[in-house]
This record gives C-alpha cells, sequence and structure tokens, in this order.
C-alpha cells in the first residue's frame, strides 16, 4: 500500500494528533467540570468542517461511505455506539440541569458529535452556573 502524504492522510494525521492532544488534557485536568468554551469551540469548528465537506462533496458519500465495504459499517456502528454511550452518560446530568433530552437528542440524532459536542458545551455551562452560586 502506497501511502503519500495526501492532504486526506494529514487530515488523518492531524485528527489523531488532535485526539491525543485532547485525551492527554482530560487525563491531566482535576476539575469534575468541562469546559463549555473548549466544547462549543470544537463543535462550531467541527460544523464548519462537515459544511464545507457537504458543500464540496454533498450528502450521499456518507451513504456510500458506511456501505461500501465492512469496514465502512463498522465505522458507522462505531459512530452509533460511541454517540449512544455520551448521551446515556451525560443524560443523568443533563437532566438534572434541567435541559430537554428530547430536543438535544433530536440535534445528536441529526448531526452526531456536533449536537453532542453542543449539548455538552450548554452542560458544562449550567454546572458551572450552578456551581458558582452561593
Amino acid at each position: 500500500m502506497d501511502l503519500a502524504l495526501t492532504p486526506y492522510v494529514a487530515l488523518f494525521i492531524g485528527g489523531i494528533a488532535a485526539i491525543l492532544v485532547a485525551v492527554g488534557w482530560v487525563l491531566a485536568r482535576r476539575e469534575t467540570i468541562g469546559s463549555p468554551a473548549l466544547a462549543a469551540a470544537v463543535a462550531g469548528g467541527f460544523a464548519a468542517y462537515s459544511g464545507v465537506t457537504i458543500w464540496a462533496e454533498g450528502l450521499m458519500p456518507v451513504l456510500a461511505n458506511h456501505t461500501s465495504n465492512l469496514w465502512g459499517v463498522q465505522v458507522w456502528w462505531d459512530l452509533l455506539i460511541a454517540v449512544t454511550v455520551a448521551l446515556f452518560l451525560i443524560a443523568p446530568r443533563a437532566r438534572a440541569q434541567g435541559m430537554s433530552l428530547p430536543l438535544w437528542t433530536a440535534l445528536i440524532l441529526a448531526t452526531a458529535s456536533i449536537g453532542l459536542l453542543a449539548m455538552c458545551a450548554r452542560l458544562f455551562w449550567l454546572e458551572r452556573a450552578t456551581a458558582t452560586k452561593p
């Protein structure tokens, strides 16, 4: 397999690097409430990247990518499982903050990680606001 450094390979490697930094940051922090600004920034950045991708390539490649071979289906299932687990883990905290789970779930079902990150940003903001009240 020839692995030339194409823009797609660079984006792939950049994703790995970004995730390693993010995981290290999460493991090094001792705070119990996440950063609403960081979650919102990542949601916005990924939404912008997704918008450019949809504009440049359309929506149909999503279906093609996830139905062309076993790896495509595996990646699709992995995304579905990861989003479901994340929602399962943050739903009790979101409910405790009075967030509308049906509304946020609809956003997550429509946008996957973008909606999930937006939900986390709102949740973290609400938790911080609650924690600072006397």
